[in-house]
């Protein structure tokens, strides 16, 4: 069965490099799967786990914004950030996830401050389920 290679990337650096069957990214337009030989294309990435399918086993990257590229032969992710459940700091997240519901519970409607904590708590909350915890 053919395979595809993926990389992802961010600013700080190569966080997977690696052969899979398929992979799937939420983009702003949805949910995308592609597998070996996909038309080329472009698109740009939503806060959300890239699944990375090899045989019966599904890898997850957390991955906050950036952009997928994909080729016949090969996928590159270039995240804003991105980490492995490995790398995850379970009570960091956590915390990260209460700070940003106690401000979207203290911020006004509709201004930048909701916004951001409404992001900051969509990150923490892709963070917790990519650790299955």
């Amino acid at each position: 069965m053919p395979t595809i290679h993926v990389n992802v990337v961010t600013p700080d650096g190569k966080v997977y490099d690696g052969d899979v069957d398929m992979v799937s990214v939420r983009t702003v337009e949805g949910e995308l799967g592609i597998l070996p030989r996909h038309i080329p294309l472009v698109a740009p990435l939503t806060v959300g786990a890239v699944r990375l399918k090899k045989g019966s086993t599904v890898e997850k990257v957390a991955v906050s914004g950036g952009f997928v590229e994909v080729r016949p032969d090969q996928v590159t992710i270039l995240a804003e950030a991105a980490e492995l459940p490995s790398a995850i700091d379970v009570d960091r997240a956590r915390q990260a996830k209460e700070r940003a519901e106690q401000r979207l519970n203290a911020v006004q409607k509709d201004g930048i401050d909701q916004k951001r904590a409404e992001l900051a708590l969509k990150r923490a909350i892709n963070r917790l389920d990519v650790t299955g915890k």
